[in-house]
Order: C-alpha cells, then sequence, then structure tokens
C-alpha cells in the first residue's frame, strides 16, 4: 500500500507557502542599529541643513522691534507679512532681479561655450604640448580669484563698461574648473564613436558638435547648475564694477539694506528669500544630472 501523505518538500501547497514566506520575510524591513543609527545622523543633518531657512522664513514675518529682542524668539507673537512688500519699496528689486539674470545666463551660457571647445580640444584633440599646456591652464586654480580682481577692473573700465550688465558676466565667461570637468567627460568617451562619425565624412566641429557633446549632458548640466549658483550669489566683484543701484544685481543690491546704525532684517530677510527662489528652481529641475554628473567626474581620469 502506497504512502498518501505529502512531505513538506514535495508538496506544491507547502513549497508555495514556504516561497511566500521567504518573499515576505525579503520585503521585511530590518531595523538593524547601525540603519537606524545612519538614519538618525541623516535625520539629524538635515535638520541643521534647514534650520537656517527656517529662520530666515520666521525673521522676516516678525517686527523689527521683535528681531531686536533679547533674548530672541522663535516664533513671531504677530505673523506679518508686509516685509516681503517693503522690499519693492526699499530696492529697485525688479532692476536688481533683471541684473542678476543676466549675470547667471551671460556666465552659464559663456561657460557652456568656451569650456566646451577648450576641453575637447583637451581630450580629443593632438597637438603638440598639449599636456603641458593642459597643466599650465589648470595652475589657474591655484591663484586666489582675489588677485585677479584688479587687473579685471582694470581691462572693464578700459572698454567703458563699468555699471552695465556685460561688466558683471565677461569676466566670469571663462573658467578652468569648467574646462577640467568637461574634459573629464569627454575622455570617459569611446573613441570608435569619433572614429565611425570621421569616416562617415564629419568633420572635427561636426563631431564635436553632433556626436561628442551631446553624450556630455549631464556634465553640461552640472556645470551649469555649479556657474548659475555661483553667479546668482557673486558679491564682491559687483560690488566693484557696478555702483550704480540700478544695476547692481540683487546679491549686492541686499547688502544696501544694512545700515550703519540699524539694518532692517525682516525686510532683508523677506528679499533674500525671494533671490533664492529662482536658483532652488534650477537645482531642482537638474538635481539628477549634477549629481550623477559629479560622481563620474570623480572616478574616471
Amino acid at each position: 500500500m502506497g504512502d498518501t501523505t505529502a512531505t513538506p518538500a514535495t508538496d506544491p501547497a507547502v513549497k508555495k507557502g514556504e516561497l511566500a514566506s521567504d518573499a515576505g520575510r525579503a520585503r521585511r524591513p530590518r531595523f538593524l542599529p547601525g540603519s537606524v543609527a545612519t538614519h538618525l545622523a541623516l535625520g539629524l543633518g538635515a535638520l541643521v541643513m534647514v534650520f537656517p531657512f527656517c529662520w530666515q522664513l520666521l525673521t522676516a514675518l516678525k517686527s523689527l522691534a521683535e528681531v531686536s529682542r533679547v533674548p530672541p524668539t522663535f516664533l513671531p507673537d504677530d505673523w506679518r507679512w508686509a516685509s516681503f512688500d517693503e522690499v519693492f519699496t526699499a530696492l529697485p528689486f525688479r532692476e536688481m532681479l533683471t541684473n542678476s539674470a543676466l549675470n547667471t545666463l551671460g556666465r552659464t551660457a559663456g561657460q557652456l561655450v568656451f569650456c566646451s571647445l577648450a576641453a575637447y580640444a583637451f581630450a580629443r584633440m593632438r597637438f603638440r604640448g598639449r599636456d603641458a599646456l593642459f597643466g599650465l591652464f589648470l595652475s589657474v586654480l591655484m591663484v586666489p580669484s582675489s588677485l585677479l580682481v584688479l587687473p579685471q577692473y582694470d581691462i572693464i573700465q578700459s572698454l567703458g563698461l563699468l555699471n552695465s550688465a556685460p561688466a558683471l558676466f565677461l569676466p566670469g565667461m571663462f573658467s578652468a574648473f569648467g574646462t577640467f570637468l568637461l574634459r573629464q567627460a569627454f575622455l570617459a568617451l569611446p573613441r570608435e564613436l569619433e572614429e565611425a562619425a570621421r569616416i562617415d565624412g564629419a568633420g572635427s566641429f561636426r563631431v564635436f558638435w553632433s556626436v561628442m557633446l551631446p553624450l556630455i549632458r549631464p556634465a553640461l548640466a552640472a556645470l551649469a547648475v555649479i556657474t548659475a549658483m555661483a553667479a546668482w550669489n557673486d558679491l564682491l566683484w559687483p560690488l566693484i564694477v557696478n555702483t550704480d543701484p540700478e544695476a547692481m544685481p540683487i546679491s549686492a543690491g541686499l547688502t544696501s539694506l544694512e545700515g550703519q546704525y540699524e539694518t532692517n532684517y525682516p525686510v532683508m530677510m523677506a528679499g533674500s528669500l525671494i533671490a533664492s527662489l529662482p536658483m532652488l528652481l534650477v537645482y531642482v529641475f537638474l538635481q539628477r544630472h549634477f549629481v550623477q554628473s559629479v560622481a563620474a567626474s570623480g572616478v574616471k581620469g
């Protein structure tokens, strides 16, 4: 007489139950002590990063007397939104935002054009002394930017461009760092793509523009984000070349709210919040390309 009782190893129902149990265990989150500590550290870091923005917003919603109170208060006694209107009367805010936009667009477009051309030449073209010239080019990164202010000011003054939009972005259209970043991206591309395009009859500029440049879009996006943020937040150079309030960008214009005896901090914080919104939107839209490109350029030589 045969044995009709199914063993756990051969019964399909038992096996299905074991598989479901294994899948459930695989999906079950693991609360390891190290993982909890990591999440706590990340949460604490996030709070530290977000706290200045929260304090900035709460300061903009307080009155000037409440901001000057000792000890300081965290939440406003009376939520006051008038500072966001007063910033448009205290400063030529729209003109300053326009100047900031022109400065940012000019610097970003210039660096994307000039740095991509220089990077392609250093990465893909063969000429005598290329590596030595690139090393000399990178040595500019070791020169403090403050040492270049005086000669750049003399050039802008000799061209008669003081208190104008080109004075803001002309010196920032060239960057050794941007050339280095894009050169790393060009070096990562396979040479067979370039050779195939040349076999099809493409010239050097056609290979650069139609084949190689579209393939480094993440690096271009990263350079655009870095340059745009630096141009939008630049303070020293605009204060030197554009002293007319209507020719200043918003980063320099906000400093005029700081008085000799008293500073209207609520209005200053409101203006800073409005001025930071465009860069926040740019980073939100391009952050994926920015992270990918910076990570790739750090591991490929």
